[in-house]
């Protein structure tokens, strides 16, 4: 089953809890035991999962990734992003999470997150679940 949720980033920069949605998604399929897999169909955005519990771990995610991708260096591509394509392909476009008894399984203190890197924006991820 495919299904699409929509995320509305908040700044240039911006990591989103989707977990919930995600989870969401998934209860509305029924699907009990499989896979979910998650697709981010943006140049400029990607997936993350880390931990949601403390909010300070997204800002240092943020923080790193900015070092290591600053603005400002001589990019060629001329639409002024390369920073947030260059830091789309560090963190990938794509994840699946095991689902069991209907629910995605998740360390203790994981979470899915929708990490912006040209916004704010209005962006998608695709979401495709498979039954065992």
């Amino acid at each position: 089953m495919f299904m699409q949720i929509e995320i509305q980033t908040r700044s240039k920069v911006d990591l989103v809890d989707i977990t919930g949605d995600v989870q969401r998604a998934l209860d509305e399929t029924g699907v009990a035991e499989g896979i979910c897999f998650l697709f981010c169909p943006h140049t400029t955005a990607g997936l993350v999962l880390n931990e949601n519990w403390d909010p300070s771990v997204e800002t240092d995610v943020a923080m790193v990734l900015d070092r290591m991708v600053p603005e400002g260096l001589p990019y060629r591509h001329s639409e002024g992003n390369s920073p947030g394509h260059v830091k789309s392909v560090l963190v990938g476009a794509d994840h699946f999470v095991f689902i069991q008894k209907h629910k995605l399984q998740l360390g203790t203190w994981q979470g899915i997150f929708f990490a912006e890197f040209d916004g704010p924006r209005r962006r998608k991820v695709w979401i495709k679940v498979s039954e065992e």
